[in-house]
């Protein structure tokens, strides 16, 4: 029985990863840090199949510890200060968080179970001011945010380590990758169930910033099966990640709207505030090499996601809780 230790077990990817490796037969262990606020909703279906253990990505020993003790086959690190918005306000933080966190976790690694193989979960942010479209695994970055920034150093750290200590360190680099387990405070999820809301006479008016804003989004549950994947090759390496497909905000609201039966003009405000200090304005992958190295492809397509989590968050709202939440219409790949 393989090992696997998630940081970020609690979010919305290691929450469908879990899950992943359950039904690969894996013992997984999830860390979480020491809070009285820490939200458990998306794993507490799988808190008997798993095993929680605090550990801090500020604090370095308390990863070594932790590594040593568990002695992981495999490491996948989602954990971070992800809230592109956020990371505006809390940069430092952000910066302790995502990026030198990373360092943290591949110092232990190197330190106490070398022989484990280590997936770094890298964004599309880094790309930022895009200086080719579609960008892949050559296309510089250029990043736009705190956020962003931290990205970057986390995946040059990950290829420094694997290259100066011959670790198995891989960084996967995703694109938006959303569903019904997103948080509310990010676009695809705050359009989702603020129409749900319209729907049910819950909400008025929807306030959005830049709607022509555009992004490659597919679907968390496909976008976990490439992470162990990636782990699963006899040579570490970095990977594209995303559906090859560019969609505006704009776009994911008429379709939100349209699934409702709701006229998205008569509802939707444009609220300069929502507006980033520096927007990245188009973001499309080019996942050629993880479609033909590892054999991977997205399984759901865009219109199929706006309107899974549409029609979740409806549920959700009438009280649908036990069939909806957390298990939303699962097409993970087994």
């Amino acid at each position: 029985m393989p090992t696997a230790l998630i940081t970020g077990i609690t979010g919305q990817d290691g929450s469908h990863l879990a899950e992943l490796l359950l039904d690969k037969s894996y013992r997984v262990y999830g860390m979480v840090r020491r809070s009285s606020t820490e939200n458990f909703s998306r794993i507490e279906h799988l808190r008997d199949q798993i095993e929680l253990v605090q550990g801090d990505l500020l604090d370095g020993v308390s990863i070594t510890r932790l590594l040593e003790e568990i002695q992981p086959d495999e490491i996948y690190n989602l954990a971070a200060m992800s809230f592109v918005p956020t990371s505006w306000q809390q940069p430092v933080l952000t910066a302790e968080f995502t990026a030198v966190g990373v360092t943290r976790i591949l110092e232990g690694m190197r330190q106490v179970c070398p022989k484990a193989r280590f997936y770094q979960a890298s964004s599309s942010e880094m790309f930022g001011k895009v200086q080719e479209t579609p960008q892949g695994e050559k296309t510089p970055f250029y990043p736009r945010s705190p956020y962003g920034v931290a990205k970057v150093y986390g995946h040059y750290i990950t290829v420094n380590y694997r290259e100066s200590y011959n670790l198995y360190a891989c960084s996967g680099i995703l694109f938006n990758h959303e569903g019904p387990r997103r948080g509310l405070e990010f676009v695809t999820r705050k359009i989702s169930n603020t129409v749900a809301k319209i729907k049910l006479g819950l909400a008025s008016e929807l306030r959005l910033g830049n709607l022509q804003a555009k992004r490659d989004w597919g679907y968390s549950g496909d976008y976990v099966r490439a992470m162990w994947m990636m782990l699963q090759q006899e040579v570490a390496d970095d990977y594209v990640i995303g559906t090859g497909e560019t969609h505006s905000v704009e776009e994911f609201v008429s379709i939100a709207f349209d699934r409702a039966g709701l006229y998205w003009q008569k509802y939707v405000v444009v609220d300069p505030k929502f507006y980033r200090p520096a927007e990245v304005d188009l973001l499309l992958a080019n996942p050629a090499k993880a479609n033909r190295v590892l054999g991977w492809s997205p399984q759901l397509t865009f219109t199929e996601l706006v309107q899974m989590m549409v029609d979740a968050d409806l549920a959700l709202l009438c009280g649908h809780k036990s069939k909806y939440w957390p298990k939303l219409l699962a097409r993970d790949a087994a």
